[in-house]
């Protein structure tokens, strides 16, 4: 299965590395979608579906933590996992971001076996998440109810 990365950083350049590292890491891509900051990737995401984001932290006109928010109060987003890199590495930091819903964490400079522990990881925990909430909920009446003590 080839995933949707969006990549969302103010650097052109570091745009190009994130995706050379990822397509060196071994994930199967199936297309990449970049966006220079938080405001335009919700914009792409209008119009485009990703399976998981990587984002820079500082930015221009909204940041990777504003775009964070308003992914998760979004109802058709809210499962996307978003993934911020950073050269920040500051514990507050990344309790900020973990506390918005940040599905990962990578600390710049990084190597292909980072970028892909944390994407599988992330990828798979929402995919998870996604089957538990639309399973069906449990019948009544079952084996635990009808037991006597």
């Amino acid at each position: 299965m080839a995933f949707n990365i969006m990549i969302v950083d103010d650097s052109e350049t570091m745009r190009t590395v994130v995706k050379k590292v990822v397509s060196m890491s071994g994930v199967a891509v199936g297309e990449f979608l970049e966006a220079a900051n938080g405001r335009e990737a919700l914009e792409v995401l209008e119009g485009a579906w990703v399976d998981v984001i990587l984002s820079d932290i500082n930015m221009p006109e909204m940041s990777g933590i504003e775009l964070l928010r308003k992914i998760k109060q979004n109802e058709v987003l809210r499962h996307v996992p978003v993934i911020l890199i950073t050269t920040e590495a500051s514990q507050a930091r990344m309790d900020e971001a973990a506390s918005c819903g940040a599905a990962g964490y990578i600390k710049k400079p990084f190597v292909p076996e980072t970028i892909k522990a944390v994407l599988l990881d992330a990828l798979e925990k929402a995919y998870a998440q996604r089957m538990q909430e639309e399973a069906p909920p449990a019948e009544s009446g079952g084996v635990e109810e009808n037991l006597d003590f």
